[in-house]
């Protein structure tokens, strides 16, 4: 084999190892092409979570609603156009997603210091970041190098996102088909440790399933839901009922106590499978941490458009 065989086979190596290198995520991915982004969505995400405490558990379920349909890939901050309907006003989202401006202040801050460089998917997992530390969670290092998807899917929303009427089966099998385990779904259930839900999400569960909840959290929470549907629908209730502005593990003390809000929290703790998992995150808070922090990287990680593929928007809500 000659000379230059062997050199051109060197650098078809190099071009495949350095194409494969680019397109995974990677900590320190905008290091040199941005290196003001984490304190500049820090400054943002902190300033939204002064103004509305909500705000942050707001930013980390938009994460989680976004990698939860065909991946991390910033989709969901898409608004409906006329050659797709998008994700917000799918059953999951519409009336309910909510801290879109946000995300369009965090990207007019980071267009700033960096035009054209960071993904609007990347933005939002930074900014959910920082949304559980600012309220007390777990810190971790958030892998970055998404590009932002040209289209979104209304029907894999309605499909992808786990309902709050789920079954522990069906959250197993939700979770399971995006290669989160079982121990990664309760973690990331915990999330529901910050955060508000409406009357339409636990409206069946209190008055219906009464069997598997305390009588007296049921009431308190049937004086602002009224069983009869189109009244009071958006009524809201915290879904941690101790301390709904703090990431910790309350979350889990209170399912072991029959105070799970939707019926897809209190079957976590309900005779099943992971009850053992929930009593363990209830009484070791820095177990729940860390493996929350270990199942939020895993999310981050579901097919992220990288490479070439995808765009890098100007504008979150619509393609380049």
């Amino acid at each position: 084999m000659g000379s230059n065989n062997l050199v051109m086979i060197g650098l078809f190596l190099l071009v495949l190892v350095l194409g494969s290198a680019n397109a995974s995520l990677s900590t320190e991915f905008y290091s040199s092409s941005c290196p003001k982004l984490l304190d500049t969505v820090k400054c943002t995400v902190e300033a939204a979570i002064k103004k509305e405490t909500r705000m942050g558990a707001s930013l980390l379920r938009l994460f989680f609603h976004d990698c939860f349909v065909n991946g991390c890939d910033g989709s969901i901050l898409l608004d409906d156009t006329s050659s797709f309907k998008g994700e917000k006003n799918a059953g999951p989202n519409k009336n309910s997603a909510r801290g879109f401006e946000v995300i369009d202040a965090v990207k007019s801050a980071v267009e700033k210091v960096c035009p054209g460089v960071v993904s609007c998917a990347d933005i939002l997992a930074v900014a959910a970041r920082d949304s559980v530390k600012i309220l007390g969670g777990p810190e971790w290092d958030v892998k970055l190098g998404r590009r932002d998807a040209r289209t979104a899917s209304q029907s894999a929303a309605n499909n992808g996102i786990p309902a709050p009427t789920s079954t522990l089966n069906q959250l197993i099998s939700k979770f399971g088909a995006l290669g989160l385990s079982t121990k990664d779904l309760v973690a990331l259930s915990g999330g529901h440790t910050i955060g508000q839900a409406r009357c339409t999400t636990f409206r069946s569960h209190i008055y219906n399933e009464t069997n598997e909840l305390v009588t007296s959290f049921a009431q308190t929470r049937q004086s602002k839901c009224p069983r009869a549907s189109g009244v009071g629908d958006n009524n809201l209730a915290p879904l941690d009922l101790q301390t709904p502005a703090s990431f910790d593990n309350h979350y889990f003390n209170n399912l072991i106590d029959r105070k799970g809000l939707l019926h897809s929290d209190q079957q976590l703790f309900n005779g099943g499978s992971t009850d053992s998992i929930v009593r363990g995150y209830s009484s070791n808070p820095s177990s729940f941490f860390a493996d929350f922090a270990s199942a939020m990287i895993k999310m981050g990680d579901i097919n992220p458009l990288t490479g070439s593929k995808g765009e890098i928007r100007k504008n979150c809500r619509s393609v380049n």
